[in-house]
């Protein structure tokens, strides 16, 4: 068995209850279809041609019956409406939650290639047509066949030759939906790809939405949704055209069908091979014939958008993360916090030049290291490698003598603070953004980290201290306040190896000095890895690494590396020539 196929009905399992009590109501309503043209058949042909002495109360009696089998196919049918739809989106919840879950699996490396736009479509979008297929699709396809079938023995017994030819437009139906469904499918494709395209471009747009104001660059950001919104105009265009050729169609064959059945039906009249009654009957079970075809229709559409939508899923979800736990990963426990590189290198893509090279580095317990270099020459590279963002091509990095790959990657990360360049808060309060370096973190506890991060001033003056909104990405804050409440989260998570990516260089000179003042504290018994621009924030390192295109260059404490006059010199003096 097909192994998506088997992932696609795996989907079902939590809910077979569900699923067998929506069958059973289709069957049913199939069947209950199928007998009422049997009971009108019986009042014509058998009450009013046979005119027997108490064909009222016969007449009265079906009608009951009669009555009494809409109620339960009107029960069941709104089962199926409300319990099958909540059926399929518990399902379509899972998936999401399985998509969601596996996107957290995935390293930064594919997270470098893919659009934000394109991952929300997979998980919404996509999600919502799987869920239409999930609930109708098993339910179309056993309402379909047990109505086909049934009004197929009912015709044959009714009239064998009008029957015949009923059946010879289904080989020319087929074929008519097999063409069209398949340009469908390829339309249907196209079309996701579309709207994803154009979800990633509003998100780039709204994201960036201060720099397009900045620049007054309004129209340009118009034009480019325009194009993108085009594009999906015309993969629309597409679909909607083989959709309305495959449903007219298949509704014009569906007429024809009705048409021959009341041409030859009053020529078998005529010539006394069929009486009115059966004709009747049989109309009413074309009816029923025909429904079937337009459920398949209707289940045609349905199974295209989800096939399309669940392979895009599965190009997702069958992506192995690149990095992940051995099968032997042991978990860490009291971490000194000795880090050391032997002969590391990396590049970010098979066909790219190597950022590192043979990097050989061993950083002692409770150092304070910084790392130095012009842009580009892998100093953030370098401390992404240790928390597994990303890995290395060759050689190995090793935590207190233990190969990085050997240990499970949350107790690995839940090991390593890391304060980033580009800061990024999530919307909430103060005190959430702040507890998200210890989920169970006590207030007091994140007074605290606050106080060491020298926000707690700033914190205390806004209009609801600690219970601020910051609103999206932490847009209500300066820059400064920003870098400031993401080191007070590493400072509750209190890890004992800490890496500061250029961590000072969105705050103003008074909030440098007060986080700088901070930074020296947290060194203390603490491994401290600081990758920074500006060398002025550094010349108390215990270690500064000078990296060049070459790999480490220099290395020693800032008066030691202006004694060498080398690489180090020459940047410092730069950067002090500028600020003079």
């Amino acid at each position: 068995m097909n192994s998506r196929f088997k992932k696609f009905i795996s989907y079902y399992k939590p809910y077979l209850g569900l699923f067998y009590a929506d069958m059973a109501c289709a069957f049913v309503v199939s069947v209950i279809t199928l007998v009422l043209p049997l009971c009108i058949r019986y009042i014509t042909k058998n009450v009013l041609e046979g005119n027997t002495p108490n064909s009222l109360n016969q007449i009265y009696m079906m009608g009951a019956v009669m009555f009494a089998l809409v109620a339960v196919h009107t029960f069941c049918n709104m089962f199926i409406s409300y319990q099958g739809h909540m059926m399929g989106a518990m399902m379509e919840s899972d998936m999401r939650s399985d998509l969601f879950e596996h996107y957290q699996k995935l390293s930064f490396r594919f997270y470098d290639e893919q659009k934000t736009g394109q991952l929300m479509t997979r998980i919404t979008n996509d999600s919502l047509s799987l869920s239409e297929l999930y609930h109708h699709g098993p339910e179309d396809i056993a309402i379909s066949l047990i109505k086909f079938v049934g009004a197929f023995i009912i015709l044959i017994n009714i009239n064998v030759k009008l029957t015949l030819i009923v059946f010879l437009f289904l080989p020319i139906m087929a074929v008519f939906a097999f063409y069209f469904n398949k340009k469908m499918n390829i339309a249907l494709r196209t079309s996701k790809d579309r709207i994803g395209d154009i979800n990633a471009q509003v998100e780039d747009t709204l994201s960036g939405i201060r720099v397009v104001k900045s620049f007054t660059n309004e129209q340009i950001e118009k034009e480019k949704f325009a194009y993108e919104n085009n594009r999906f105009i015309h993969s629309r265009r597409e679909s909607y055209k083989s959709e309305t050729y495959f449903h007219e169609g298949l509704i014009a064959f569906t007429q024809l069908i009705t048409i021959a059945v009341i041409i030859f039906g009053g020529a078998a009249i005529v010539h006394a091979s069929l009486d009115l009654a059966d004709l009747l009957t049989f109309l009413l079970c074309i009816g029923i014939l025909i429904e079937p075809i337009q459920r398949l229709v209707n289940f045609a559409r349905l199974y295209q958008e989800g096939v399309t939508s669940f392979a895009r899923f599965m190009d997702i979800m069958e992506l192995e993360p690149d990095i992940q736990d051995s099968a032997d990963a042991i978990e860490l426990s009291h971490v000194q916090g000795n880090v050391e590189f032997i002969d590391v290198s990396f590049k970010y893509k098979e066909d790219y030049d190597d950022v590192l090279k043979n990097v050989s580095l061993d950083i002692k317990v409770g150092e304070y290291v910084a790392f130095v270099g012009t842009s580009g020459v892998g100093k953030t590279t370098l401390c992404s490698l240790i928390p597994r963002f990303y890995e290395a091509n060759q050689g190995e990095i090793l935590l207190d003598g233990k190969n990085i790959r050997d240990i499970s990657l949350r107790s690995l990360r839940s090991n390593i603070g890391i304060v980033q360049q580009d800061v990024y808060l999530f919307a909430g309060t103060v005190a959430d953004n702040i507890r998200y370096g210890r989920i169970d973190a006590s207030k007091e506890e994140i007074i605290e980290a606050a106080k060491k991060a020298n926000a707690h001033d700033f914190i205390i003056q806004l209009p609801e201290g600690y219970d601020t909104d910051i609103g999206q990405r932490g847009v209500k804050l300066s820059g400064g306040q920003k870098q400031r409440l993401s080191i007070a989260r590493v400072f509750l998570k209190n890890p004992p190896v800490i890496i500061f990516d250029e961590a000072t260089s969105a705050l103003d000179n008074e909030s440098e000095r007060a986080v700088q003042d901070s930074l020296e504290k947290l060194t203390d018994n603490r491994t401290t890895l600081v990758i920074a621009h500006r060398l002025s924030t550094v010349r108390n390192a215990q270690r500064i690494v000078v990296l060049t295109d070459n790999g480490i260059e220099e290395q020693g404490t800032h008066e030691e590396l202006i004694a060498l006059d080398g690489t180090y010199a020459n940047l410092y003096n730069v950067q002090l020539e500028l600020k003079m």
